[in-house]
């Protein structure tokens, strides 16, 4: 079992990083707003951007309070809101409770918008209406958009991971059901090698006890020797059951599936298809080559498992199928006893069944115990099987065999075959916590493309928040509506000038020879051309403004001049 440890420096500095995102994207909307000019109190608005980015470290301790004294001085800084809405994000994605998620996103954009219409007047555009207007805009844009996308970027995350510790439980419960099957297979190998060997050694046992009287008055010497024989096999019977002990209660066959010397050869196979011929399997034998009773006992037995199994999950699933037990015997190979690439090869086939899949009562699905029981016997025989579902609706269970095994039935207590776990680890299957020690961290690339998922959202958001301030703030009154002021006396030239009295040339000679005396202390005069626009019976009305030595106007004189257009060709002005 090889654990796979998990990066932990990211792992910490992953709160500072959002942190940091987050207070450099609320500072990214002060700027923003700043430059369009609708910023009232900037430090007082920088200081509580601070503290508001200083608040959200504290989100995954505090998730409510935070969340809602974020909401709160959103309402009267808006530069406030990015912060809030990672804050919504990250809160609203990590409480599983839908109705306390749903109630604190409620009461959190209802703050919002009550602090921004009470902040209105004074840091606000100007009255409680815009700022109740402006509680409208950032109230979505801050509170609510974020937290529906952190719901559901939650749920997807629950969901997945709930996916993948009930496949993992799966696999776990395949594996120990599988290791069972093994282990009651080897029990099974392990109690009929103790009934062959054991067997074998009590006959030695026996004849080396009946050698040993004959041989008491005779020879002594080799009554010594026989006495030695004797005790060595008991000795090997003792440590037989000793080291079969290990492999846990022996499951001895009993009943008419005892196994005998009989077992695997060809009557044995001829009666088990006929076993199964009269429950009403249309089974057919083909049997190859000599027949196996010369061949040791874990061969034909593995044979006569193979095949049982077989027709037992005809039985069971596939009854009126056809049915097709092949047996085939290298006879070449059977010449010769120790002809070391001898191979016996089981095959039985069941064709699709007859009309439309049905499945009754008793033809539920399996554990498939009985296929890795047969499986781990035929591997332990240094052979080969296969299980496996045909295209055409079928199965077929395959098994090759060695004729002659290297060590027969020595393989019962060894550990099954190495290989490549199913999981890509070196896990014990029958371990139920190898899948979750085992268990690769998400790749980089992945995290990395949901980062920059999440910054462009609230770089997105951040965006349209400065888009609603900024329409809220030039939907407000100027407080300039109305026809624009007249000067008034005493104010400057400047002021004057302001209002958009200025001098002009053409105005000036028309009143040069027309106009009244100018004021005493009149330092000068300005003849607006506006004034010289209007007209009356007599010509034209000219305005006329006078200033002081300093630059005060003091008199503001309206006075007709003569038209061109009303003179006489002969007169003359």
């Amino acid at each position: 079992m090889v654990p796979i440890s998990s990066p932990r420096r990211p792992a910490r500095l992953r709160p500072v990083a959002e942190t940091a995102g987050a207070g450099l994207a609320g500072l990214c909307v002060y700027a923003a707003i700043g430059h369009l000019g609708y910023l009232p109190h900037p430090p007082l608005q920088l200081l509580v951007l601070a503290l508001a980015t200083g608040l959200f470290a504290l989100r995954r301790r505090r998730p409510g309070p935070v969340l809602l004294l974020l909401a709160a001085l959103t309402g009267p800084v808006p530069a406030v809101g990015p912060v809030t809405a990672a804050a919504a994000y990250s809160v609203a994605r990590r409480m599983a409770r839908p109705r306390p998620r749903a109630r604190l996103l409620t009461a959190a954009g209802a703050l919002l918008v009550v602090c921004a219409t009470a902040a209105g007047p004074r840091l606000g555009p100007g009255s409680a209406a815009y700022g109740l207007a402006l509680g409208l805009v950032l109230a979505p844009a801050a509170v609510i958009v974020p937290g529906l996308i952190g719901t559901a970027r939650g749920q997807q995350g629950r969901l997945v991971r709930a996916l993948r510790e009930r496949g993992d439980a799966a696999e776990r419960a395949r594996r120990l059901a599988d290791s069972e099957a093994r282990i009651h297979e080897r029990s099974r190998i392990a109690a009929e090698m103790h009934d062959l060997v054991g067997h074998r050694l009590s006959l030695v046992s026996l004849h080396a006890g009946g050698l040993e009287l004959a041989l008491e008055g005779a020879a002594p010497q080799l009554r010594e020797e026989a006495v030695l024989v004797r005790s060595t096999t008991r000795d090997a019977m003792r440590e037989l059951r000793q080291v079969l002990g290990v492999l846990g209660p022996l499951a001895r066959d009993t009943g008419s599936d005892a196994l005998t010397d009989a077992t695997g050869t060809r009557a044995d196979i001829e009666a088990l298809v006929a076993q199964s011929r009269d429950g009403g399997i249309a089974v057919r034998l083909d049997w190859t080559g000599p027949d196996l009773d010369a061949r040791p006992a874990p061969v034909r037995r593995a044979v006569h498992r193979v095949v049982r199994e077989a027709l037992t999950n005809v039985h069971r699933y596939a009854a009126d199928a056809h049915v097709t037990v092949t047996v085939e015997h290298d006879t070449a190979a059977a010449a010769t006893a120790e002809a070391a690439g001898a191979r016996v090869r089981v095959t039985v086939r069941n064709g699709a069944r007859p009309g439309p899949p049905t499945r009754t009562p008793a033809e539920e699905p399996g554990t498939g115990r009985g296929l890795a029981g047969l499986r781990e016997r035929v591997e332990l025989l240094g052979g080969s099987f296969e299980a496996a579902a045909l295209p055409s609706g079928g199965f077929r269970v395959a098994a090759t065999v060695p004729a002659e095994p290297a060590a027969p039935g020595t393989a019962a207590g060894t550990a099954p075959p190495a290989g490549p776990h199913p999981t890509g680890t070196d896990a014990d299957p029958a371990d139920p916590g190898a899948t979750a020690t085992a268990t690769a961290p998400a790749p980089d690339g992945r995290r990395t493309a949901e980062a920059l998922t999440l910054a462009s959202g609230l770089a997105a958001l951040s965006a349209l928040m400065v888009v609603g301030v900024a329409f809220v703030y030039a939907a407000q009154p100027t407080g300039r509506s109305g026809p624009a002021p007249l000067p008034r006396i005493g104010m400057t030239y400047a002021e004057v000038a302001g209002h958009g009295v200025l001098d002009n040339a053409a105005v000036r000679a028309a009143a040069t020879g027309h106009e009244p005396p100018r004021p005493a202390g009149a330092a000068g005069c300005v003849y607006p051309f506006n004034g010289a626009t209007e007209r009356h019976p007599g010509g034209l009305l000219i305005a006329r403004y006078c200033f002081d030595a300093a630059q005060r106007l003091i008199a503001i004189d309206r006075f007709g001049v003569p038209s061109v257009r009303d003179t006489t060709p002969w007169e003359t002005p």
